[in-house]
């Protein structure tokens, strides 16, 4: 027996991907003829109406696992999106068909995802009608997922700021090159590499791993590494302090 979905309530995943020289998020092909016989060609974001039985985060992580094969995802919750005419008209009429059900109004939880991407995980969206698409080249998606995508990104970019995740997008082993790339696409901003560099090597928490590019037209650049075990050191130290002071 096919479990039952929750008519009126979903979720909906903004997966970012970095492939070490842009940030892209997940995407999927919709291909489907409206009533008034036009064939529909779009995008929208990976998503599903809820099953009666699951719950918010285990329906997030059954997205995930459809068009990526894996559930083992940075994953995070980010905003409810229940604007009472957020699916309306054809959208609507597509949502009842395509899931078989009879609803005037959806209510959907948004998630971000964070993902390094490589071969496997592009072969793994295709397979599924679904593909990586470039942030900057996102003009149009289905429904209000536009705008679900672009309240992910901001709150990706505050997070940044005060938070290593930039570490879920890239590889074990990165170029300062790359991370610097990394943040000018989440913030949309240009980064003085100067600067960028100085601040990133004082934190204390990049490691060189004696290793360089190879096969490049320029000079090999280094490689370096995330020191996890020394951020949570920190992180702990810092926590204690506050809490001394606190009772102080």
């Amino acid at each position: 027996m096919s479990p039952q979905p929750n008519s009126s309530l979903s979720v909906d995943c903004v997966v970012f991907g970095f492939d070490g020289a842009a940030l892209k998020v997940l995407l999927v092909e919709r291909d489907f003829v409206n009533p008034a016989g036009e064939r529909i060609h779009d995008f929208k974001l990976p998503g599903s109406l809820i099953f009666q039985d699951e719950e918010l985060r285990a329906s997030a992580a059954r997205v995930l696992d459809k068009y990526m094969g894996r559930r083992d995802i940075y994953l995070r919750q980010l905003h409810v999106f229940s604007q009472p005419d957020r699916v309306v008209g054809e959208e609507l009429r597509w949502l009842n068909e395509h899931y078989g059900v009879h609803t005037g109004r959806v209510v959907t939880v948004g998630y971000y995802a964070l993902v390094k991407l490589n071969e496997a995980l592009i072969a793994s969206a295709a397979a599924e009608h679904a593909q990586w698409v470039g942030v900057e080249r996102v003009t149009r998606l289905a429904m209000d997922h536009k705008q679900i995508m672009a309240r992910a990104l901001e709150t990706l970019g505050r997070q940044l700021m005060v938070e290593p995740i930039a570490f879920e997008l890239l590889p074990r082993k990165f170029t300062l090159r790359q991370l610097q790339v990394l943040y000018e696409a989440i913030l949309g901003i240009e980064i003085d590499n100067r600067n960028f560099r100085k601040k990133v090597l004082s934190s204390g928490y990049l490691r060189e791993t004696g290793e360089r590019e190879k096969h490049v037209a320029h000079k090999p650049a280094m490689f370096y590494s995330f020191d996890k075990g020394r951020f949570q050191k920190d992180v702990r130290q810092k926590f204690r302090l506050n809490f001394i002071n606190w009772q102080l």
